[in-house]
């Protein structure tokens, strides 16, 4: 059996977190993680599930991350993602 090798498409950051305010979430979850995980949650869930959710990654996967950098995160992806999506 030969050895296959492909390049993996490089990511694109989602319009959401692609300016500066998000730098702290781009940087921190996208080393573990795709940007599309985050933006493939369900959106309306709130303030206590974003911050909810970056506590899990801190304690079920052990993803290095500081107190105030973990509060940061949670209140960017509230922001952007906390409420629910306006159907046109």
């Amino acid at each position: 059996m030969e050895p296959v090798a492909f390049t993996m498409p490089q990511e694109t950051t989602p319009p959401e977190l692609a300016d500066a305010g998000a730098e702290l979430v781009v940087s921190t979850c996208s080393a573990c993680h795709s940007l599309e995980y985050i933006t493939t949650q369900p959106r309306g869930m709130g303030d206590k599930f974003w911050h909810d959710s970056v506590a899990k990654m801190i304690k079920v996967y052990g993803a290095p991350i500081e107190p105030a950098d973990a509060e940061a995160i949670g209140d960017i992806l509230a922001d952007r993602f906390g409420q629910a999506t306006q159907l046109p």
